[in-house]
């Protein structure tokens, strides 16, 4: 824990008296497991440096966005060279273009595409489109699944299946998610009464494939399919949730990993390269849909950016490299079966999957597969798993609903470093 003068301490009390909470994204304050926050100073290939500092292996990687690790030579240039032409113009660019056809390539279910600048911007934009490509107003989504904090899908679930969701966060008046029909992951007949009872009425089914947002859970084969067959059979369009899982799990995504195409795809993170960018595609006549083609108005001053394409360019260029993903996945399942390793022979319960560079862990005997069971994790234990990793040096999520990443600029000893430290913490976890 940092000392009471650490550098640290003194930054989140300046940053509390001007920002609620200390911090501009709730999850960065570390109240699900106490202490201080670490404020980063800079950043360079698989680590960063704090305030005071100390150096930490990076396993959150900007919450999956630095896929190369930070800094990388390439990124760098283009960015820089980018800077030089300009920050901003509000008017298109060729490098607008390039991108898209970049994501295009590598996505086959997308014939176009749009570009946003989060990833709340294009789920909120997709759900829109859905609605006004079908003309319906109901949609489903999936507890522990996160798609941004627009209105709509800060929503659990009701009281049953005819039961619409309620608002999960002040602000947001029950009458904005009375359409929206809350389910629980990996749940097939629970599935199958929605669509029963519903199906004439839905819009889009909203789902991530492969979650992030309730640590690393995987939607299985069977259960990703029905969605797929439910959709088509009622006139629903199926929207995949990929901000995490673009270019991270995969060069196509969760979809590719599954081998299931979505009506509509949303991106983000990766395809930024770190800079705020996020995009959402399908079809070309779901997205001619759009304005200033069709009637579904979306717009942004920002969108586009130029040098945020310029990064995320750049960054596309290189995951897409033959052989990028094979050795990204070796470094991630390395580390996860080292953490399996550890933890088995201190007799500790502990769960983990991974797939491409993207990565979980659970202190629970099996993979759970939904929200409910990932909530019975032991959350003291895991706080003094995430403390003492911190203490030696290991920067995982500051909470255990969240998924872990890997980078190619993670190193043999980096992984063999983290998996040291957290059999150290295992075996006082034991005892």
């Amino acid at each position: 824990m940092p000392h009471a003068t650490d550098k640290n301490d003194i930054l989140f009390e300046r940053a509390r008296a001007v920002i609620p909470g200390g911090v501009n994204s709730p999850v960065r304050a570390f109240r699900a497991v106490g202490g201080t926050p670490r404020f980063v100073k800079r950043a360079q290939g698989a680590y960063f440096w704090d305030a005071a500092d100390r150096r930490y292996i990076d396993y959150i990687g900007s919450w999956g966005p630095m896929i190369l690790g930070h800094g990388h030579p390439a990124v760098v240039d283009a960015v820089q060279r980018a800077v030089a032409e300009g920050f901003s113009f509000g008017a298109p660019t060729e490098r607008e273009i390039e991108l898209a056809e970049a994501i295009l390539a590598l996505v086959p279910s997308m014939e176009m595409v749009r570009l946003v600048s989060s990833g709340t911007e294009a789920a909120m934009s997709a759900l829109r489109l859905a609605r006004g490509a079908t003309g319906r107003k109901y949609i489903i989504k999936f507890e522990g699944c996160y798609h941004g904090h627009a209105d709509a899908l800060l929503v659990k679930a009701g009281s049953g299946l005819a039961t619409f969701g309620h608002p999960t966060s002040a602000g947001v008046p029950p009458e904005v998610v009375q359409h929206t029909l809350v389910l629980e992951y990996n749940n097939l007949a629970q599935l199958e009464e929605a669509f029963t009872l519903h199906g004439h009425e839905i819009a889009c089914l909203m789902i991530e494939a492969i979650a992030g947002n309730m640590n690393f859970v995987r939607a299985s084969a069977a259960f990703a399919q029905r969605c797929r067959e439910l959709c088509t059979r009622h006139g629903a369009l199926l929207v995949f949730d990929e901000v995490m899982t673009g270019f991270r799990v995969g060069l196509q995504g969760a979809q590719g990993v599954l081998g299931i195409r979505p009506d509509l795809t949303v991106l983000g993170k990766v395809i930024g390269g770190g800079m705020p960018l996020a995009a959402f595609g399908g079809p070309r006549a779901i997205m001619e849909q759009l304005a200033p083609l069709g009637p579904v108005y979306q717009a942004g001053t920002l969108s586009g950016n130029p040098v945020a394409t310029a990064c995320g360019l750049a960054t596309l260029k290189e995951v897409a490299r033959p052989g990028f993903f094979e050795a990204l996945s070796h470094k991630t399942r390395t580390l996860v079966d080292g953490l399996k390793s550890a933890a088995a022979a201190e007799g500790i319960a502990f769960s983990a999957d991974s797939e491409g560079g993207m990565f979980g862990f659970f202190l629970l005997d099996a993979l759970p597969q939904n929200y409910s069971t990932v909530m019975t994790t032991d959350n003291a234990r895991f706080n003094t798993l995430f403390h003492g990793l911190l203490e030696r040096g290991v920067y995982i999520a500051p909470a255990l609903y969240e998924a872990g990443f890997v980078s190619a600029a993670h190193s043999d000893e980096d992984i063999a470093a983290t998996i040291d430290a957290a059999r150290q913490i295992f075996k006082t976890l034991r005892a």
